[in-house]
Parts: structure tokens; sequence; C-alpha cells
């Protein structure tokens, strides 16, 4: 017999070994790490240590994944609460950018709204191009990555140039955008195309919410 018909033997009888279990003290297979042969049975034990430590692995990992999303989940919880209790639009402003900045970690933060019923003046309430309302309005999620030729980069003022990736969270009421959170960073990776987008998500909902509420 050759080692296929050995094999498919085995797999036919899968029984056999079980009967036979004195063969396992006498097969022998290389290491899994290198070094000197060792017995089947031996080997198992290594494959089984090797499957256990890489569960043990995935494990911690999905630990640390819940801990990281629990961490954010507060930070999203005091943020909804500080734009709640926000008395007038100068008041959720603050909270807004103080808790990305605080928070989040986000170094540089811009907020640009559009047909809103009550306006101000400031930068907030500045012209957008109407290139940018188009590409806002045609946004399904928030945009990660790198600025590109948009033109929100002036937004951010004198850290502009030195700006290597952007999140541009899209405001809406009901299904028209009517605004864009910009977020900033000089680190390129801070905010890629294929990070997740949930959290980004719903801190644009709620900043929609608080602000339809203070300029209609």
């Amino acid at each position: 017999m050759n080692a296929d018909e050995v094999a498919a033997y085995l797999r036919e009888y899968p029984d056999f070994l079980a009967e036979h279990g004195e063969l396992f003290t006498h097969i022998t297979v290389p290491h899994p790490h290198g070094g000197q042969a060792i017995s089947l049975a031996e080997r198992q034990l290594h494959a089984l240590r090797d499957k256990i430590r890489l569960l043990e692995g995935k494990l911690s990992e999905l630990i640390r994944f819940g801990e990281e999303n629990d961490e954010i989940g507060e930070k999203v919880h005091r943020l909804t609460l500080a734009l709640l209790e926000a008395e007038n639009y100068e008041v959720l402003r603050y909270a807004l950018f103080s808790s990305l900045r605080d928070d989040f970690s986000v170094p540089h933060v811009a907020l640009r709204v559009w047909n809103s019923v009550l306006s101000r003046d400031g930068d907030d309430f500045a012209e957008v191009s109407e290139a940018l309302r188009f590409f806002a309005g045609d946004m399904t999620q928030p945009y990660c990555g790198p600025p590109g030729d948009l033109d929100v980069l002036e937004w951010f003022g004198e850290a502009a140039p030195h700006l290597r990736s952007v999140a541009l969270v899209p405001l809406r009421r009901d299904a028209q955008v009517f605004g864009l959170l910009a977020l900033g960073s000089e680190e390129a990776e801070r905010f890629f195309p294929e990070m997740g987008t949930l959290y980004l998500t719903r801190i644009g909902d709620m900043t929609a919410s608080a602000l339809r509420r203070q300029l209609g």
C-alpha cells in the first residue's frame, strides 16, 4: 500500500486507531518546532496546545475590542448628555468641540451649516461651494481618508497645510444634508477609508438632531 491508500483506509475506517491505540506510541513524526522525532500522541498534544494558544489570543483580542467599544460607548453617552443639556447654539458648539478634542482626541474640528432656518455670524455658517454641497448630499456614510481636492481644509485655518487625513460626517434633516462635521488629523492613518464609521455616524445623527433643535 502506498501513502494515499493508507490515508484513504484510515478515512474509511476512523475507528482503526481507536482499536489499535498502541500504535500511537510507535508512530513518530517530526517535532512541530524542530528537533528530534516524537510520538504521534505527543505530536497531537503539541497541536492541541498550539490551538489553545491561538484561541486564547483570539479571546484576548475580543476582550480588548469589547473594552475599547465600552470606552467609546461611554464617551458617546457623555457627548449625548452634553448636547441634550445645551441651552443655546454656543453651548452646544462648545460641548461638541470639547468632547471631540478631549474625549476622542481629535486635534482639529470644524463645522459648516447651511439651509438652516436660523443662522448666525461666524465661520460655522460661512458659504460653502456648490460642489461640496453636491458631494455632501450624495454621501451615504461618513467619508474617511485623505483630504484630496475637497475644499474643506481651509476650515481648519493655520492647521490646514499639516493635515493628512480627515473625517467628514454629514448632518441630515430627514434625507437632506444641511451641514458637515469635519475632523482633521496630522496622522495619515487616523482616518482611513476602511475604518468603521458606526460611531461617527451616531455622533453625526446626535449633532444633527441637536442643531435642528437650536437652528430649525
